[in-house]
């Protein structure tokens, strides 16, 4: 019996992409370990959208070679696809595969370790049993190629596979890469071209889900408000989500990041047809990335917006989801930014609605126009400090502002897997459709809808009683 592990970095894009490895390794008869110490393999699925992303990942191998020094580790996802090499060249990797070949990661995985690449695994050989392995044992598989040559999804969605692992709110990713060329992001070039899931494929995703018993499921992407502009017939995500409404029982939907000029009037209409009820079916949540509020700043990023069209879509949200839980990610310390262009920045999400944020600093990435622009004017790393403090400090005001606001009212919420801290003081996690962590008093099973009646804050959220299912 062959024990697998998948360590997720990054996004939810990514995490869906783990998810369908996991999946894959199942199929092949492997099943989930507790730990990389009792894991025959282990597959790091990495990010690389930031310095610090790599380190994770690279900290990441390190662990899994300490945990077992027996274990196969595979190293996958984006900084393997960005810098093959440089990861192969890390103690302990068996192999390395790339974003463009991720669908074959479980059988490299499970192959013997005499077989030859390309080959569909045989009976899987721990690499601990070999007694004199051949030299190619010590130089690890490189599989990766061009990223722009796939024109397909290379991983099946797996919506259901949280009934595995005993998880709630899977991801579903509906589509991946990018076709925008922001000037610090190197994502579209270890994610390629813009491509999406077949509607039928999601359809049938989502109702496998629903009969599955799911609660509530996400849809992911790397730029999700792309998603069926690349299909025949061309198709948009406002009519997806319709016709998934219409024609499927899914309980709870919810939209992960979308670009603000991916925020349509049709899109936005959703939330007063869906967003509304005991328990609305469309989640009062947007995430929209803004990354920066001064205008010259998000011209040097090539963003396809100005500070102004943001605003004006963020009021049209909150025009028809009066109490939705608005997020955005922001970047701190672009290069060039100045004392003057980060108050720009302040003041502009200091006047919109924000209930949270992502606050990332810069991160040069090589092969990015940033890059050059960071080699000629960065941005000294006291500042980026500073800058980053205030707006913690700012968001930190505003999100007690909005979780007060539901004192003594109800809120639908989905429960989670219960933590070591819940279960320790007889609490059930949940999560809000509009996005507050709720501490609900006593033992409720995950992935149940219920209505959470909010008697006071939490450290994170709100606290309460279960008021109905």
């Amino acid at each position: 019996m062959v024990r697998y592990r998948v360590e997720n970095f990054g996004c939810r894009t990514s995490q869906a992409d783990g998810d369908a490895i996991a999946a894959a390794l199942s199929a092949f008869g492997a099943v989930p370990a507790e730990d990389s110490s009792l894991a025959d393999v282990v597959v790091v699925n990495t990010c690389s959208v930031t310095a610090e992303a790599d380190r994770d990942a690279r900290a990441a191998i390190r662990r899994a070679l300490r945990a077992n020094p027996r274990s196969r580790i595979v190293v996958t996802g984006c900084y393997a696809q960005r810098a093959p090499e440089e990861v192969a060249a890390l103690p302990g990797v068996y192999a390395v595969v790339g974003n463009s070949h991720k669908g074959q990661v479980a059988s490299i995985a499970l192959n013997s370790q005499t077989a030859m690449p390309g080959q569909m695994p045989g009976g899987f050989v721990p690499l601990a049993s070999i007694a004199t392995p051949p030299a190619e044992a010590h130089r690890p598989l490189l599989l990766t190629g061009d990223i722009f040559a796939h024109s397909e999804f290379q991983l099946p969605s797996v919506p259901a596979s949280f009934i595995e692992r005993h998880r709630t709110r899977p991801t579903l990713k509906i589509q991946d890469g990018c076709g925008n060329r922001c000037s610090f992001c190197i994502i579209p070039s270890i994610r390629g071209n813009s491509r999406s899931l077949a509607r039928e494929q999601v359809l049938r995703a989502v109702r496998e889900f629903t009969a599955a018993g799911g609660t509530e499921l996400v849809l992911s992407g790397i730029n999700l408000g792309r998603w069926g502009r690349d299909l025949t017939p061309q198709c948009t995500l406002e009519a997806l989500l319709v016709e998934i409404f219409e024609t499927t029982a899914l309980p709870r939907l919810r939209i992960s990041s979308v670009e603000p000029m991916d925020w349509s009037d049709g899109l936005v209409r959703l939330f007063p047809r869906w967003g509304v009820g005991q328990h609305p079916r469309l989640a009062r949540h947007v995430h929209m990335p803004l990354q920066s509020g001064s205008d010259r700043v998000l011209r040097r990023m090539h963003r396809r917006y100005r500070p102004w069209h943001y605003a004006e879509r963020l009021a049209a949200v909150e025009a028809t989801a009066p109490e939705a839980a608005i997020g955005a990610d922001v970047m701190v310390g672009f290069p060039g930014e100045t004392d003057e262009e980060f108050q720009q920045s302040y003041d502009f999400i200091a006047a919109q609605p924000f209930t949270y944020l992502h606050l990332f600093p810069f991160s040069a990435r090589p092969g990015t126009a940033a890059w050059d622009l960071h080699r000629e004017c960065p941005v000294p790393g006291t500042a980026v400090r500073e800058r980053m403090g205030a707006l913690r400090a700012l968001i930190e005001r505003k999100n007690l502002v909005f979780r007060s606001r539901f004192i003594g009212r109800e809120l639908s919420a989905v429960t989670l897997v219960a933590t070591s801290h819940t279960e320790d003081h007889a609490r059930s996690p949940a999560l809000s459709d509009n996005f507050l962590p709720v501490e609900l008093d006593g033992r409720w099973p995950a992935n149940t809808l219920v209505t959470a009646q909010v008697a006071g804050l939490a450290a994170q959220g709100v606290a309460g009683n279960v008021r109905g299912c």
